[in-house]
């Protein structure tokens, strides 16, 4: 089997078997795609000849290229994958990226907004517009339960269940959740479908529409964001996934544990989620700083 040829059957392998979503998938292609082509001009196009010099090789490569530490680390995580099915499939009999050196990352942290920036933002839309009353339930949803930004857009009427306050979410690796609504989200939430289902002319499942009927999408969405940001004075930069920190932060420092978040999330691990705990002590630092007589 060619090495091009390996990356196909490994793609095929993440999109049918892992059910990744064809987003993830195509990250994943475009990273190996680099590699593949790194070992081509050194004249490798088979798996068997693959080895650690390559490797090593292809990752200073990257170095030179001025890519960051966090990209070459994702890139290498991605030959790592394609290596260890290589392995599975009996294409290859070592792991030739076992000994190369990952690139150190510095920690990180995620930057929540401050609470009363959270409800500047959702206050900004128009409501006495049915885009102005979907765009102030979307920002409220998305913070509300932490949402992912491409499980937002693919949200449809079905998954929202406004009696009992809770909104099923298909995650990462179709796995599907389900996140509590709050008073506030669900009655922007309800606001926006009665005033949708009064000017609809043909109904549609999909929960948050797009001018044309069909879903938002994911860059749609990011302008929307940055939109209502600089709207409300915001001078932080704020994204979608801005909110989902913000979602996590504040529940933490309002006392809720760590595997609660971890599962309203959907983080697979919780060590993913220990990291919103750094955030949160730095808050409570900061309050402490603010408020103590000798902070």
């Amino acid at each position: 089997m060619a090495l091009e040829a390996a990356v196909d059957a490994y793609l095929a392998h993440l999109r049918v078997e892992r059910a990744l979503s064809p987003h993830t998938v195509g990250a994943y292609g475009r990273d190996l795609a680099g590699f593949v082509e790194f070992a081509a001009a050194a004249g490798v196009d088979q798996p068997k000849a693959l080895d650690l010099a390559l490797v090593s090789g292809w990752l200073s490569s990257l170095g030179r290229a001025g890519l960051s530490a966090r990209t070459a680390a994702r890139k290498l995580s991605a030959a790592r994958g394609l290596v260890r099915f290589l392995l599975r499939e009996g294409e290859l009999s070592e792991d030739p990226t076992r000994l190369a050196a990952r690139p150190r990352l510095g920690r990180r942290l995620p930057r929540p907004l401050a609470e009363s920036d959270v409800v500047r933002l959702i206050e900004t839309p128009d409501p006495s517009t049915l885009r102005g009353l979907r765009d102030r339930a979307m920002l409220s949803v998305a913070y509300a339960a932490g949402l992912r930004v491409s499980e937002l857009v693919g949200l449809t009427l079905g998954e929202v269940d406004l009696r009992r306050g809770i909104v099923s979410v298909l995650g990462k690796g179709s796995k599907r959740r389900l996140v509590p609504l709050g008073e506030v989200a669900l009655a922007h939430l309800d606001a926006y479908l009665a005033a949708r289902a009064g000017s609809e002319a043909a109904p549609s499942v999909t929960l948050f529409q797009s001018p044309r009927g069909g879903p938002l999408t994911r860059q749609g969405f990011w302008k929307i964001v940055g939109q209502y940001a600089r709207a409300a004075g915001i001078s932080a930069r704020v994204h979608p996934h801005r909110l989902r920190h913000s979602f996590a932060t504040h529940l933490l420092a309002g006392g809720a544990d760590l595997r609660s978040v971890q599962t309203l999330l959907g983080h697979a691990h919780v060590v993913t989620t220990e990291i919103y705990t750094h955030v949160s002590r730095e808050h409570l630092r900061a309050v402490h700083r603010r408020s103590h007589p000798r902070g």
